[in-house]
């Protein structure tokens, strides 16, 4: 065989670009002649050096930090109400800086899986319109439709909200804190105007170390989409109260599908200057019935949130991520 040919699984052969290195040991070719693609015990990766794959993590993770400790949209919680509204703010406004806050090391919320450990998904209709939108078959049953697994449907999405050059999503970290400014526009209230982060492992062990502090990403408009009361569930409507910006939670009330869904979807809204709520977090914050394991009212209220940001972005003077009137 040639030097510069390889032999492809079906045993063709294939040219091979050589590698070359610059001063700094990058590698600016593509392969070098000893790669291998063989899978009958001759398989040879490209060489590297260990500092090359520490290099190539922290220069983009902390330019990605750099760069977005101004957003314009901070959307806090990845589940199916979350990317759903990434989706379609990513989709409709291309030069949007959309950052995505999320406390699992598995982006997706409770969309994994249907009820009770099950793996249909259940879309109540018209929301299955948003399921055409994505590309993710179902089955039709009349008033709604099932998707094969729940799975099928998160990883769906996450793909292309991920693949979109404006969203970036920071997993594994918690939204400890809220920013709340006295607001230019009405100097009677607060505004929300960004979120204090800290590394989800960090924020957990608070009370094994000291003085642990965190980081803070400032947007003119915040999405709070954390869920219903759970382990870091409902953050952001429980850390209102506790702030005295809002009086008291709604709590939510017990499952009744047909009150649930639509009174999330349509509630969606600013719930205070600066901080659009969406999901199952408006049911504590507001007192909604639970819906159970039924998903159209999440994106159907991902896409309503994503309509709110806008109708904000849209109305106010922004300088430097901070609404100024």
């Amino acid at each position: 065989m040639a030097p510069g040919i390889i032999a492809d699984s079906f045993g063709e052969q294939s040219p091979v670009l050589h590698q070359k290195a610059n001063g700094n040991g990058a590698l600016n070719g593509v392969m070098s002649p000893d790669v291998r693609e063989d899978y009958e015990g001759n398989y040879q990766f490209a060489p590297i050096e260990e500092a090359q794959v520490s290099r190539a993590m922290i220069k983009r993770y902390f330019d990605m930090m750099y760069d977005r400790a101004v957003s314009d949209v901070v959307i806090i919680g990845a589940g199916s109400a979350g990317l759903s509204c990434a989706y379609h703010l990513g989709n409709t406004q291309p030069d949007l800086k959309i950052t995505i806050i999320e406390a699992n090391v598995a982006p997706g919320g409770g969309a994994w899986l249907g009820g009770q450990l099950m793996s249909p998904m259940v879309i109540r209709k018209p929301a299955d319109r948003f399921l055409d939108e994505v590309g993710i078959p179902y089955e039709d049953e009349g008033n709604f439709v099932v998707v094969k697994h729940a799975a099928l449907f998160t990883s769906t999405l996450l793909s292309k909200v991920l693949s979109m050059e404006n969203v970036v999503l920071f997993n594994a970290t918690s939204v400890e804190d809220l920013i709340i400014l006295p607001d230019p526009v009405d100097l009677t209230r607060q505004r929300v105007a960004g979120v204090v982060t800290n590394w989800t492992l960090v924020s957990l062990n608070h009370d094994t170390q000291s003085c642990m502090d965190p980081n803070v990403i400032t947007a003119p408009v915040i999405i709070s989409s954390t869920g219903h009361d759970g382990p870091m569930g409902a953050f952001c409507a429980k850390r209102l109260v506790s702030t005295g910006v809002v009086k008291e939670l709604g709590n939510m009330r017990c499952l009744d599908m047909n009150r649930a869904e639509p009174s999330i979807v349509n509630g969606t809204k600013e719930v205070v200057p600066g901080l659009i709520m969406a999901g199952m977090e408006l049911s504590e914050h507001s007192g909604m019935n639970r819906m159970g394991p039924t998903f159209g009212a999440m994106m159907a209220s991902g896409k309503k949130a994503a309509i709110e940001a806008m109708k904000i972005l849209k109305k106010s003077k922004i300088v430097e991520g901070k609404i100024v009137a």
